[in-house]
């Protein structure tokens, strides 16, 4: 950059800023760095350095659907809340990190305490080696009283940031969704509402038609899929296992006359 002319180098710099301040959707490629995991360090406390934008309306959810990347709909109802982000790739960890947990707080005269929010969608960009491309609510929350429309002016902020545990309501399990196209041969289903973790790293089945557990395939965000080779018969067991190795069975969770594009509560939580 040291040969352009500065009034070049200002108008560069003003389109780098303008691409990344609110209200365009998530994009880009980027220098990520490590994967956050859920090994001790990363639950014991150790903030780590990170940049924030936020995209959508200033008190939304980010997307225009209330959705993203992740597949999970409705992230402004509670229990999200709206209070939800992008994350890049060591946080968003190609569909694996959603519904992660992350406390951040950022360090400018405007900001308040910490807050919690949800990996529920990525953004790739050259932000930062740990980028949170938030929704405007979480943006804004993290100000004072009175201050978040100031501090959503700002664009791009630094934070710092830890994993921390994902905490429901009492009573809140974990919830399946049969995803739209599922069939006898071909079962889709999104996980969601993980406590502790957030996240799940393997998805296994059994259904009536077979004794042994069929290991499910990451499909993308947080849906795992199944391809068959015979028809399923139900009910179907799911099977799953948190980013710390702790595995749950949601036994029959999947009733016999199953349907596509329906929700089934479980009884468990981790």
């Amino acid at each position: 950059m040291g040969s352009l002319m500065p009034n070049a180098a200002a108008v560069l710099a003003a389109a780098v800023v303008a691409a990344l301040v609110a209200g365009r959707p998530c994009s880009g490629d980027g220098a990520p760095g490590l994967n956050i995991t859920t090994d001790d360090v990363d639950y014991s406390g150790r903030w780590l350095p990170a940049r924030a934008t936020w995209y959508g309306e200033p008190n939304g959810a980010g997307p225009n659907d209330n959705g993203g990347a992740c597949g999970i709909k409705d992230v402004n109802l509670p229990p999200y809340a709206g209070m939800t982000s992008c994350g890049n790739l060591p946080l968003f960890k190609d569909g694996k990190g959603c519904g992660s947990c992350y406390q951040i707080r950022c360090k400018l005269p405007e900001c308040g305490n910490p807050v919690q929010v949800f990996i529920t969608d990525m953004n790739y960009g050259p932000v930062a080696p740990y980028y949170f491309d938030l929704s405007g609510t979480a943006f804004g929350s993290m100000a004072k009283p009175g201050l978040n429309d100031q501090l959503r002016h700002r664009g791009i902020v630094d934070l710092d940031f830890r994993r921390v545990p994902c905490r429901y309501a009492p009573g809140q399990n974990i919830v399946f969704h049969v995803e739209e196209g599922s069939n006898p041969f071909y079962l889709a289903v999104l996980v969601k509402f993980v406590a502790v973790d957030g996240d799940i790293v393997q998805m296994d089945l059994k259904d009536q038609g077979s004794p042994e557990w069929q290991p499910m395939n990451h499909s993308w965000g947080a849906i795992w899929r199944a391809d068959m080779h015979r028809p399923l018969k139900g009910p179907i067991s799911i099977r799953i296992t948190n980013e710390s190795g702790r595995t749950l069975v949601a036994t029959d969770v999947i009733p016999e006359n199953w349907l596509p594009n329906t929700v089934y509560n479980s009884n468990i939580q981790f």
